[in-house]
């Protein structure tokens, strides 16, 4: 099983399949392809029909998009509880899950995933307001109901959706929540977390596209 990913400093859509990867001991080969113009770069068509990264390719099996591969993960893994065992619970995590990925578009545009940049306040629009308080009454609502310290307790593939915006959230000083707070700190402490985290800063490719 291969995973292709963008940069782990930035990518924050490979991001969400390699942790989960990562957590439910899953194992896989990482292929990284660098976003910049270097002369080495691979054309992502060559192994992505959509052209963009994550690409999870499983002896010919191609499957593309975040969600999509969170998803066959947990058809092909039913045991390792990438979605909580709960059939209404499972349909909310789905539900979350979904609305990240199609919402939140400000916070997205306005405030990239950024392993590597050091920390400070940006003036943000009213939409990425908007959408900081969405998410904090998304994770407080979950963590209030499952007891914590992942959105379900145990962690499961909505806090692979959610795992970019821990680090959006705390480099650009956009909440003081205490459910952000308590749930961040059990994100970052992730072994997994902590390996993605030290690659990004590790890079020294320069985005522009990506820096804030």
């Amino acid at each position: 099983m291969k995973l292709y990913i963008g940069n782990q400093k930035y990518s924050s859509w490979s991001f969400r399949p390699w942790i989960a990867l990562k957590v439910k001991d899953v194992a896989f080969e990482q292929v990284l392809r660098r976003f910049d113009d270097h002369p080495e770069r691979v054309d992502f068509k060559t192994f992505s029909p959509t052209g963009k990264v994550p690409m999870l390719d499983n002896d010919g099996v191609k499957v593309w998009e975040s969600l999509a591969i969170l998803e066959y993960l947990a058809d092909l893994y039913p045991q390792k509880g990438f979605w909580p065992e709960d059939i209404a619970q499972r349909a909310r995590a789905r539900a979350i899950s979904a609305e990240m990925l199609g919402g939140f578009n400000s916070l997205r545009s306005e405030c990239p995933m950024n392993m590597a940049r050091k920390h400070g306040a940006l003036d943000v629009s009213d939409g990425v307001r908007s959408d900081v308080a969405r998410i904090e009454n998304i994770w407080s609502e979950c963590l209030e109901k499952s007891g914590g310290p992942f959105l379900f307790g145990e962690f499961c593939n909505a806090d692979a959706m959610y795992a970019p915006v821990v680090n959006r959230l705390e480099i650009y000083k956009l909440s003081d929540h205490g459910a952000v707070k308590a749930y961040s700190a059990a994100m970052k402490a992730l072994p997994a977390w902590q390996e993605w985290e030290a690659a990004g800063r590790a890079e020294p490719w320069i985005y522009p596209e990506d820096e804030a």
